[in-house]
């Protein structure tokens, strides 16, 4: 650092304008510096989400998230395992040492699923794996609380606030979480089903087939 005194005490000129130089490159590399209050950043963690409907949360441990975890607990690399077991969804996050390929990571759990979706229950939905993307998260989470039966709330939420919140300029998406939907249950006569010479099968194949009729609403028909 000696020869920078030494030029600066001689040639004062050239000293400012480095300077000079340095400080006015300073300046435009800050002004232009981009700034991001939710940066773009990957973190090393697959999510696994599985429906099934009119499952309790003790069903949801038990018959799907139990599975899921014993399945991709063999994956190397993981850091941390969480689920997360609630009304009608599984939900399995699956962290991984920041070594790891996340797209190598997504693939070896997916591969794992496919194992095991035989052994799943039969009305559960096929499970979606997907890395965690912050900027796939909601950008808003409402929690609709009242002194009414949930059922109530639920029909509210799904039929009035859903609909006028869908026609807000921007949203994307609207997702309901710990309802409860309708349920209606059939029972069934056996002297009626053999004057009729029907069986319970065709009953319960002929009320799928009317679920499956696209001109009816599929997330209210459900068994």
């Amino acid at each position: 650092m000696q020869w920078l005194a030494e030029i600066s005490v001689k040639r004062p000129v050239l000293a400012s304008v480095l300077i000079l130089i340095f400080v006015v490159v300073g300046v435009l590399g800050y002004t232009r510096l981009p700034v991001d209050r939710f940066p773009k950043i990957e973190f090393p963690t697959v999510s696994v989400v599985t429906r099934l409907p009119g499952a309790t949360p003790k069903e949801m441990e038990t018959e799907v998230t139990d599975k899921i975890e014993e399945a991709v607990n063999t994956v190397a690399g993981i850091d941390e395992l969480r689920s997360i077991s609630s009304e009608s969804i599984s939900q399995v996050l699956i962290t991984f040492v920041l070594e790891k390929n996340i797209d190598v990571a997504a693939q070896e759990v997916r591969d794992r699923i496919a194992r095991i979706i035989p052994d799943l229950p039969d009305d559960a939905d096929a499970p979606i794996i997907e890395k965690l993307d912050p900027d796939a998260a909601p950008v808003l989470n409402l929690a609709l609380v009242a002194e009414r039966p949930v059922r109530e709330i639920t029909e509210f939420a799904d039929k009035v606030l859903r609909r006028q919140l869908e026609s807000v300029p921007g949203v994307g998406q609207i997702t309901l979480l710990g309802g409860r939907l309708r349920q209606i249950n059939v029972w069934l006569d056996p002297m009626r089903l053999r004057s009729f010479q029907m069986t319970a099968p065709e009953v319960h194949r002929a009320s799928h087939a009317e679920c499956a009729n696209p001109r009816r609403n599929r997330q209210k028909c459900r068994e």
